[in-house]
Protein backbone atom coordinates (compact mmCIF):
# COMPACT_ATOMS: atom_id res chain seq x y z
CA UNK A 1 0.00 0.00 0.00
CA UNK A 2 1.27 3.71 -1.16
CA UNK A 3 1.39 6.13 1.70
CA UNK A 4 2.34 9.80 1.39
CA UNK A 5 4.83 11.47 4.44
CA UNK A 6 6.54 14.61 5.07
CA UNK A 7 9.47 15.13 7.58
CA UNK A 8 11.68 18.03 8.51
CA UNK A 9 14.82 18.23 9.25
CA UNK A 10 15.85 21.02 11.04
CA UNK A 11 19.72 20.89 10.95
CA UNK A 12 19.18 21.93 6.86
CA UNK A 13 15.69 23.63 7.23
CA UNK A 14 14.37 21.18 4.26
CA UNK A 15 10.94 19.54 4.12
CA UNK A 16 10.84 16.03 2.59
CA UNK A 17 7.76 14.99 0.68
CA UNK A 18 7.57 11.64 0.48
CA UNK A 19 5.64 8.75 -1.62
CA UNK A 20 6.40 5.24 -0.02
CA UNK A 21 5.70 2.08 -1.67
CA UNK A 22 4.30 -1.21 0.56
CA UNK A 23 8.23 -2.47 1.06
CA UNK A 24 9.21 1.52 2.53
CA UNK A 25 10.90 2.16 -0.23
CA UNK A 26 10.80 6.16 -1.72
CA UNK A 27 9.09 6.01 -4.91
CA UNK A 28 8.91 9.58 -4.99
CA UNK A 29 10.74 12.59 -3.16
CA UNK A 30 9.88 16.12 -3.03
CA UNK A 31 12.31 18.19 -1.06
CA UNK A 32 11.83 22.18 0.20
CA UNK A 33 14.61 24.24 1.98
CA UNK A 34 14.38 27.36 3.62
CA UNK A 35 12.06 29.89 5.45
CA UNK A 36 10.22 30.47 1.90
CA UNK A 37 10.50 26.62 1.04
CA UNK A 38 11.81 26.58 -2.32
CA UNK A 39 11.81 23.24 -4.41
CA UNK A 40 15.24 21.92 -4.51
CA UNK A 41 14.45 18.56 -5.19
CA UNK A 42 11.50 16.59 -6.61
CA UNK A 43 12.46 13.27 -7.69
CA UNK A 44 10.99 10.04 -8.90
CA UNK A 45 12.46 6.61 -8.41
CA UNK A 46 11.19 5.11 -11.82
CA UNK A 47 12.49 8.27 -13.75
CA UNK A 48 15.79 8.21 -11.90
CA UNK A 49 15.83 4.86 -12.63
CA UNK A 50 15.53 5.58 -16.52
CA UNK A 51 17.90 7.75 -16.83
CA UNK A 52 21.05 5.39 -15.58
CA UNK A 53 19.56 2.86 -17.93
CA UNK A 54 20.03 5.44 -20.99
CA UNK A 55 23.03 7.24 -19.53
CA UNK A 56 21.48 10.78 -18.46
CA UNK A 57 21.58 10.07 -15.06
CA UNK A 58 23.83 13.10 -14.08
CA UNK A 59 21.51 15.07 -15.65
CA UNK A 60 18.50 14.14 -13.84
CA UNK A 61 20.30 14.27 -10.85
CA UNK A 62 21.51 17.86 -11.35
CA UNK A 63 18.33 18.82 -12.48
CA UNK A 64 15.86 16.95 -10.26
CA UNK A 65 17.54 15.11 -7.54
CA UNK A 66 17.30 11.57 -6.12
CA UNK A 67 15.02 9.67 -3.79
CA UNK A 68 16.10 8.57 -0.65
CA UNK A 69 18.75 5.66 -0.83
CA UNK A 70 17.56 3.62 2.30
CA UNK A 71 13.87 2.21 2.81
CA UNK A 72 12.28 5.05 5.83
CA UNK A 73 12.41 1.88 8.34
CA UNK A 74 15.99 2.65 8.24
CA UNK A 75 16.15 6.03 8.40
CA UNK A 76 16.99 8.08 12.19
CA UNK A 77 15.80 11.11 13.76
CA UNK A 78 12.36 11.78 11.96
CA UNK A 79 8.91 12.22 12.71
CA UNK A 80 7.30 11.79 9.71
CA UNK A 81 3.13 13.27 9.41
CA UNK A 82 0.83 11.55 7.82
CA UNK A 83 -0.25 13.15 4.28
CA UNK A 84 -3.00 12.49 1.77
CA UNK A 85 -2.62 11.50 -1.59
CA UNK A 86 -3.95 14.71 -2.80
CA UNK A 87 -1.78 16.95 0.08
CA UNK A 88 1.47 15.51 -1.65
CA UNK A 89 0.49 15.64 -5.05
CA UNK A 90 -0.27 19.06 -5.00
CA UNK A 91 3.19 19.40 -3.40
CA UNK A 92 4.80 17.45 -5.71
CA UNK A 93 2.81 19.47 -9.29
CA UNK A 94 3.89 22.31 -7.86
CA UNK A 95 7.58 21.61 -7.25
CA UNK A 96 7.86 19.68 -10.17
CA UNK A 97 6.77 22.86 -12.28
CA UNK A 98 8.84 25.62 -10.32
CA UNK A 99 12.10 23.17 -10.86
CA UNK A 100 11.04 22.91 -14.65
CA UNK A 101 10.79 26.31 -15.04
CA UNK A 102 14.40 26.87 -13.93
CA UNK A 103 17.45 27.14 -16.66
CA UNK A 104 19.00 23.40 -17.17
Amino acid sequence: MTTWMRCYWDGEDVWFYCEVDADGWVTRQVELQGPAPTPVAAASLAEWQQAHEVGRLDEYDSRFGSTAELPVSEWEGHDPEQLTSEEFEEIWQAARRKIASQPS
